[in-house]
């Protein structure tokens, strides 16, 4: 069974410090300060995730939504991108640049929730994890041992190129979340 959902559609400050101009009654600009965006926010990247999985969408002509994946055991796992017919599911990872340390156990994670969707459901999904960057997915796609069982269990790696203003974007926030 599957839950639909819809991408948020708010927008984040891009500077983790921002202000806005307010008017005052004498009609004289006052600078008032907005929330700081805590270091750890990570909404740039959820937003680039969605424009993300709509390049996606197009590259392979499938329409792929965010969906609730209720398993036969009970459980249910979220999933970034899933169509019925053909039956594809998808995660994407708005990263630019090389990736580090945990963010490697992240990306198996969302690999291993692809294998194991489609074992559960058994209907030979079409498996894709989704970068935004060449150079992140290249540790996806090189000599690496996870590279080779990634291949093994039939997971493509597809690469979508975001707009530079959204490259942009996602290494400001990165920037912001490595202090």
């Amino acid at each position: 069974m599957l839950d639909r959902k819809q991408p948020s559609g708010r927008s984040a400050p891009l500077s983790s410090k921002s202000t806005a101009t307010a008017t005052t009654a004498t009609d004289e600009p006052e600078v008032v300060p907005l929330v700081e965006v805590p270091a750890g926010d990570s909404q740039v990247q959820r937003h680039a995730e969605a424009v993300l999985l709509a390049a996606l969408s197009a590259s392979i002509g499938v329409p792929l939504v965010p969906a609730r994946i209720h398993l036969p055991d009970g459980t249910y796992v979220e999933c970034d991108g899933v169509s019925d017919d053909p039956s594809v599911i998808a995660e994407v990872w708005a990263h630019q640049g090389q990736v580090r340390g945990a963010q490697v156990k992240k990306v198996l994670a969302d690999a291993l929730k692809l294998l194991h969707v489609s074992e559960s459901l058994g209907k030979g999904h079409r498996k894709i994890l989704c970068f935004s960057d060449e150079q992140a997915a290249r540790t996806f796609t090189s000599r690496t041992w996870y590279a080779g069982a990634l291949r093994r269990m039939d997971i493509q790696v597809h690469v979508v190129d975001l707009p530079a203003d959204r490259r942009d974007q996602i290494l400001t926030a990165q920037k912001r979340q490595y202090r």
